[in-house]
């Protein structure tokens, strides 16, 4: 998998991005990226500030369902769908899903929409054919082998490529990628839902869910405060969970040089001239002598795979792997999704994208035109709204490590309801989890970024502790 960080210094804090490369990539080189931290804070999302295009959807479930995907295993037993929901005729702006219902009573189980990060990053492509999908790709870039610890055995999951110009996703006004940010991304995803339950009208009142990972951490909070603010329809949101969740920028950096530091990555001498020298706070500006530090940890860090230290890199299209993890599953699957028999089965590209698809869009990523400082104050009015509140962390990613997830808990000052605690799997420490009043996070031992990919069989019990309501057990 040709994955690693890029980190930026732009207006004095480091963005992060998943970048098609092995290494990480000098500061200097993304200096000019324009992420425009405007507020403090994410706006108070409503439903009142936009119109929510709402087409009919007669006919269109039957002819977004797939018969079977090139290379599928014959012993597949489930429904699963794909297409376009558009979300702005004006534009021409349409968002693409893959559906699979759960192989096991689709009609009693929950809705579970799935959200990867970047921003600008593909759900299909890293979510549901890399990590809790039925189907992982195999070597051959043709063919697939079965998940036996896919999501869908408890759940039934969506998967969303958004915004537009991610993967499958598009817009026939070009200038709609330039301005792709926070705000209109969850804007035009509570549209996508509101005529995906049209075309799906039977789960219109099921149990829903909303799951994700990484810049996730925006998103999620985002949606699901928009669809608690609407008066527009009723969706039955219950709960929400984000994986290694990118959510507070000061708490982002400050964690991940601890994290560095703390697994003998980082120097004693290049972490104390960080934590003398470097300012993170809301609106501050790093010092020359901060910077320095800064490139000179770089250094240190630059040749280690980012999202698991522990993990070897795809190097040419070749890696050794470990545990189960490839780590050039990435190549895999951008060969596969750019099979044309594969695109057509999945009702794909039906205008003609001008590319290959690819698992993220770096033009999104170098254009993104909002992007709060911090989600806290998001997820804190979420916290007490009474919904299920999850979030968990691979304790081996240093993309956003588990230390940036508690420093940031602590900023909340929520107060402890079940104290620190191992929790177990086939007799085995699972990970370590702690109850706060409406916050439950959850560690995923031995994982990195992509838990259901590192550690399947955790983030299945994980997942399914967090539909069932209950912290893992001890």
């Amino acid at each position: 998998m040709k994955v690693a960080l890029v980190f930026s210094i732009q207006l004095g804090f480091l963005i992060l991005v998943q970048c098609a490369s092995n290494q990480f990539l000098p500061y200097s080189k993304f200096l000019k990226i324009q992420h425009l931290k405007q507020t403090y804070g994410s706006p108070n999302l409503s439903t009142d500030d936009f119109v929510v295009h709402v087409d009919s959807h007669d006919g269109l479930k039957a002819a977004d369902k797939i018969s079977r995907l090139p290379g599928q295993p014959s012993e597949s037993k489930f429904n699963q769908y794909s297409g376009y929901v558009t979300v702005d005729p004006h534009h021409g702006r349409a968002l693409f899903y893959y559906f699979i219902e759960s192989e096991n009573n689709s009609s009693t189980k929950p809705l579970v929409l799935w959200l990867n990060g970047g921003p600008g990053c593909s759900s299909l492509g890293s979510g549901a054919m890399m990590e809790l999908g039925p189907f992982r790709v195999n070597k051959d870039g043709k063919t697939l082998s079965i998940n036996k610890y896919s999501w869908n055995q408890v759940a039934n999951i969506l998967f969303l490529e958004s915004p537009a110009g991610v993967g499958f996703s598009y817009s026939n006004k070009s200038s709609d990628y330039k301005t792709s940010g926070d705000t209109q991304t969850a804007k035009d995803s509570y549209t996508f839902l509101v005529n995906w339950f049209e075309r799906f009208p039977e789960y219109k009142t099921r149990d829903f869910y909303i799951t994700g990972e990484s810049y996730a951490g925006h998103y999620i909070p985002q949606l699901a405060q928009l669809i608690l603010n609407s008066n527009h329809v009723a969706i039955n949101l219950k709960g929400i969970a984000i994986g290694n969740a990118y959510i507070d920028d000061e708490t982002q950096q400050t964690g991940s040089r601890d994290f560095w530091w703390f697994r003998s990555i980082v120097s004693d001498e290049i972490h104390d001239g960080i934590v003398k020298h470097c300012n993170f706070s809301w609106k501050s500006v790093l010092s020359d002598k901060c910077k320095t530090y800064l490139n000179e940890e770089y250094q240190m860090i630059r040749d280690i795979y980012a999202y698991d230290i522990y993990a070897p890199l795809c190097l040419n299209g070749t890696s050794v792997e470990t545990t189960g993890f490839d780590p050039c599953s990435e190549d895999y699957v951008q060969s596969y999704m750019n099979i044309p028999e594969v695109q057509k089965a999945l009702h794909a590209n039906l205008t003609g994208l001008p590319g290959p698809w690819s698992d993220c869009n770096y033009d999104i990523f170098n254009n993104w035109t909002d992007q709060p400082f911090s989600m806290l104050p998001t997820i804190q009015q979420l916290m007490g709204t009474g919904i299920r509140f999850w979030m968990y962390s691979g304790d081996t990613d240093s993309s956003v490590p588990v230390t940036t997830t508690k420093y940031a808990i602590k900023k909340l000052n929520t107060t402890i309801k079940t104290p620190w605690y191992p929790w177990y799997l086939n007799d085995e420490v699972g990970g370590f989890a702690v109850v706060y009043e409406n916050l439950t996070f959850v560690t995923v031992r031995g994982a990195g970024h992509f838990i259901p990919n590192f550690k399947p069989d955790r983030a299945l019990a994980l997942f399914s502790s967090f539909l069932d309501g209950k912290p893992p057990a001890s």
